[in-house]
């Protein structure tokens, strides 16, 4: 049930901490639906962040996998492929830029906050070197980005400027809600009641933290990152408050354990991957 507030923090920027396995990226929560029935359930699925060595992968839905790669790194990844598959041709395009090998690989890099600005001229590079720095440029850009994350139990919501992103304000907090229980009949129901009310307060105050940190700086945010558990962000993201922040949500959800500020912190590293969907020859 505590609760912290940080201001003038500063936030990684894509090189810190061990990654876990991403999921493919997915869309934005939709709202709607109460907040103690959509709270009520577990997790979704979503982007998790580079490791140290600036990579993670896992397996896509539909073959190949995804990779996460640190902006600063992306050059010397797009070089390493090449010399694993041959020779690589690029397709480039303001939401993907395709590399393909000599040996049939593919690599789609989808960068952060799409869409990239076209290049002055029109032209884009034929060199994959120089379309990885004007991917690596985007991701890396000067921005402003909410971050709002829910689980059940715990909230954090936090805004993040510059490049690389510093963390100017946020806050977290706690919220008590029980497991579900393996009894049966009136005790059962008695506890599913104090369990959804105990959902609907912590999705609720989710809701007024995210209030409190995002909505003030509503017209100055270039992005709004999502994450932790979907059902909960579908429920406190519900709420007509946030609406002038909800319309600056990205695609991209980010799947982080319990949001403790350290964890808010660590999210430029997860937001400003570039995601990599890798098929053909390994």
């Amino acid at each position: 049930m505590a609760e912290g507030t940080t201001a003038g923090d500063s936030g990684a920027a894509g090189k810190s901490g061990a990654g876990g396995a991403a999921s493919g990226a997915a869309s934005a929560p939709a709202t709607g639906g109460t907040a103690a029935g959509a709270a009520s359930g577990t997790g979704g699925t979503g982007a998790a962040g580079a490791s140290a060595t600036g990579e993670a992968s896992d397996a896509a839905a539909g073959g190949g996998r995804w990779v996460d790669v640190a902006p600063d790194r992306l050059a010397r990844w797009v070089a390493t492929f090449a010399g694993r598959h041959g020779a690589i041709t690029a397709e480039p395009g303001r939401l993907a830029v395709t590399f393909r090998a000599a040996d049939g690989a593919a690599a789609e890099c989808h960068p952060p906050f799409p869409p990239m600005p076209a290049p002055a001229g029109g032209t884009w590079p034929d060199d994959p070197a120089d379309l990885a720095a004007l991917i690596a440029a985007h991701a890396a850009g000067d921005r402003t980005v909410g971050v709002f994350l829910v689980r059940l139990g715990g909230f954090a919501a936090g805004v993040f400027t510059g490049s690389p992103p510093r963390l100017i304000s946020s806050k977290v907090g706690t919220r008590l809600v029980h497991g579900r229980s393996a009894a049966g009949g009136q005790s059962q129901q008695r506890f599913a009641r104090r369990r959804e009310n105990q959902a609907a307060s912590a999705i609720g105050a989710a809701a007024d933290t995210a209030v409190k940190v995002l909505v003030p700086s509503a017209e100055r945010l270039d992005a709004v990152v999502l994450g932790g558990d979907r059902r909960a962000v579908t429920a406190a993201a519900a709420d007509p408050r946030l609406r002038p922040v909800m319309r600056r949500a990205v695609d991209r959800f980010l799947t982080v354990p319990d949001p403790k500020l350290a964890v808010l912190r660590d999210t430029p590293r997860l937001f400003l991957a570039v995601r990599i969907h890798l098929t053909g020859p390994a």
